[in-house]
């Protein structure tokens, strides 16, 4: 994800939050928002591995007097996978069509006040890449069209938690933007 413009990796992000705060963030966000958040299971199997990330030592990577020194491969087991070689663009195409989805079911539930609150909390509270403007400005300069079409090919391989947003299908379906042309 740093090579799309985030400051850090998702799984870096983790250990400096801390796994703790972590789930505790996730809890919320399930109460919230029901079956769409739903935790992860790993989070729970690391913290019961006492993992907290960089603040004990222990995470999904190895430190050495407070600095990450690789990736612990001792947490493969703990989580039950096996690295696998991985492309780039799929992982990216995973991680951010979520997220422009999610914005814009954030969006259209309200949640934000607008699609410039969206954008600028996004690059300002998770780090989303600012040249990118914002998931939902993002949405704007690839064409709800595209995105829709990308989350249904996501879907058809990897599950409904890819579904495309019923604001983007309107969206697409009209020709619509988040902001003026």
């Amino acid at each position: 994800m740093t090579a799309f413009g985030f400051p850090v990796g998702p799984v870096a992000l983790l250990d400096e939050v801390g796994l703790d705060v972590a789930e505790k963030a996730g809890g919320v966000m399930h109460e919230a928002f029901g079956e769409r958040m739903k935790p992860a299971g790993a989070l729970g199997r690391m913290l019961g591995a006492t993992r907290l990330g960089r603040k004990n030592g222990r995470g999904f990577y190895r430190y050495h007097e407070g600095h990450k020194s690789g990736v612990d491969k001792s947490v493969y087991p703990l989580l039950g996978v096996h690295p696998v070689e991985a492309h780039d663009d799929l992982v990216q195409r995973r991680l951010v069509y979520s997220m422009l989805n999610e914005a814009a079911m954030a969006c259209s539930e309200g949640v934000v006040r607008s699609p410039r609150d969206a954008d600028i909390g996004a690059i300002f509270g998770i780090g989303f890449p600012a040249f990118r403007g914002g998931p939902l400005r993002m949405i704007d300069d690839v064409g709800p069209g595209r995105v829709v079409e990308t989350l249904y090919q996501l879907q058809e391989q990897f599950g409904e938690r890819f579904r495309p947003a019923a604001s983007l299908l309107e969206m697409s379906r009209k020709s619509g933007r988040y902001y003026p042309a």
